[in-house]
């Protein structure tokens, strides 16, 4: 596949994706939110981690206001909900390495993110009402991953976290050196079994909203399974030799 704003790079069960548009401080247009949402409809079961950063030292100052109109922009904006959508339902680990701005979109992608790995210079906003717009796709993203009184604090008033601040909220899972908080997730990722991180996704996804005891009780029989596959297999016996597990770094 390939992409006119996107750079992708496969090494080994790492997929790393880099927003290619530094001009614009990679300001999500069209072009991007397809590319992306093509990207994130048809996962290889083989990458176990996909790594979202973006070019030029900032992750993304939002979406790109040029060319806005009111004719079809209804459908560019319900098709960005939907790829966060996708983003959000990867079975891979989705890490987020922000640096610089993660403004309206690019927030949004922080907040769909299994990790958000942010710099010391990381800021995140959501400054669509001091445009007369609203964020309208990604609010329920954020309003999820922070709360209420937080996403009403940032959203209303057009408002910036830094990345502390970030980190207190729950936004952000840490904050330094991006390039060795990522090769250590990575390393930790690498101990965990591709198969029960993904339906550890699911479960975790649907703990929102399913109904507890419903919920609960597909656990189970999603437990019994995973005991009796091969993943469960190779790690229990691992752990009881002390040996290392078949699967690996990337």
């Amino acid at each position: 596949m390939s992409f006119e704003t996107l750079k992708v790079a496969r090494t080994g069960w790492r997929l790393d994706v880099t927003l290619n548009r530094p001009e614009s401080r990679n300001a999500m247009n069209a072009a991007m939110v397809r590319e992306l949402s093509a990207l994130f409809a048809a996962p290889d079961p083989e990458v176990r981690a996909v790594v979202l950063r973006g070019a030029g030292g900032s992750f993304c100052a939002g979406g790109d206001l040029k060319g806005m109109d009111g004719g079809a922009i209804r459908d560019v904006n319900r098709s960005f909900g939907a790829m966060l959508q996708r983003a959000e339902a990867l079975p891979a680990l989705l890490v987020a390495v922000v640096e610089g701005p993660a403004m309206g979109g690019g927030l949004g992608l922080a907040c769909v993110a299994d990790v958000t790995l942010a710099a010391p210079d990381a800021r995140f906003a959501m400054p669509e009402v001091r445009l007369g717009l609203i964020p309208a796709q990604i609010a329920p993203f954020v309003v999820r991953r922070i709360g209420q009184a937080a996403a009403r604090r940032l959203a209303l008033i057009g408002g910036t976290l830094g990345a502390e601040e970030a980190l207190r909220l729950g936004l952000a899972s840490a904050v330094g050196d991006v390039d060795a908080l990522l090769e250590a997730t990575l390393a930790d990722l690498a101990r965990c079994a591709p198969r029960a991180v993904a339906a550890t996704k699911r479960l975790i996804a649907r703990a929102e909203e399913a109904e507890l005891g419903a919920l609960l009780d597909e656990a189970a029989d999603e437990f019994a399974d995973a005991l009796a596959g091969e993943e469960a297999s190779a790690g229990i016996t691992a752990f009881l030799t002390r040996s290392a597990p078949p699967w690996g770094a990337p």
